[in-house]
Formats: structure tokens, sequence, C-alpha cells
């Protein structure tokens, strides 16, 4: 496939996924070991690096623990210089931290995990609620910006 998508120029997603929860000692370590290999790959495939973006693939093969990890840990994945892309919106873990409420009644959670991988730097967000999603990145936008801005001395 990377020979394929070196000849042809197009944009790749490169994401971590297992099949089922292994041990491991790291997470965030297998990932980011995942990430330098592929990378490797993509590089010899002829792959431009501006067409990479990352995904740590946030439930797929990871325990609860691990997701939690990887979350608190993806500020860490930007020394790959790559954009990084999560997909957290509706996963199983919001149910597990929310005494298993079924995957549409996700929103809160989902928006939470979104504006986290926000204030982490992450570049793309994959979500299911898309309005509610853009207007919470709004929101954090605005404050994040108001925080950046010399608003001035206050009267002694």
């Amino acid at each position: 496939m990377a020979r394929v998508i070196g000849q042809h120029g197009v944009p790749v997603v490169i994401m971590h996924n297992r099949y089922k929860a292994e041990p491991t000692i790291s997470i965030v370590s297998d990932i980011n070991a995942f990430f330098n290999y592929s990378l490797g790959i993509a590089e010899k495939a002829g792959i431009s690096r501006d067409a990479i973006v990352l995904d740590p693939g946030i439930g797929f093969g990871k325990t609860l623990a691990e997701n939690l990890a990887l979350i608190n840990a993806l500020p860490l994945f930007h020394a790959l210089g790559q954009p990084l892309l999560v997909g957290a919106s509706r996963k199983r873990m919001i149910g597990a931290l929310s005494n298993e409420a079924p995957a549409h009644l996700r929103l809160g959670g989902s928006v939470t995990l979104a504006v986290k991988a926000m204030d982490a730097g992450v570049q793309l967000l994959r979500v299911h609620d898309v309005p509610e999603t853009v207007q919470a990145v709004h929101v954090w936008r605005g404050m994040r910006d108001a925080a950046l801005t010399d608003f001035g001395q206050l009267p002694a």
C-alpha cells in the first residue's frame, strides 16, 4: 500500500491499531515506535512527509487505562513532526467512564475528549456530532485566544 500511495502522491493517515489488547510496558512507547517504523516505510516508498497524518488509534485494541494514558500523552507525539488526528468520538471508553452510556448518549464525553485533544495541540478531529463539536472548538479557541490577548492593566 505504501508504494501505491507514494506513486500517486496522495495524503495518508497512519493509524496505530491492535486487534486485541496485549500486555505492554508502555502504550505510548509502543505507539511512538510504531510511528517511527511506519514513517521509515513511508519515506522508502516516496511518500512526502507533507502528506502524512498520524492517528494513535484511540480505542483500537487498547484497554481503558491505555486509552487514558494515550490521551494524556498526546503532546509527546508532536515530536514526530506530523499533524495528529484523534477519533475519540463515541468510543467505548466514554461508556466505561460514564456507567456504560450507549454510543448515542456519549455526546458529552465525545466533546470533552475533543477539547482535551485540542488542548494537546491535535490538528484534526474525527467526530460524529459535528455541530456540537464545532461549537465546543469555537468556544475553546475563543478562550485560548483571549488568554493570549493583553487586555491592558486593571485600574489600581
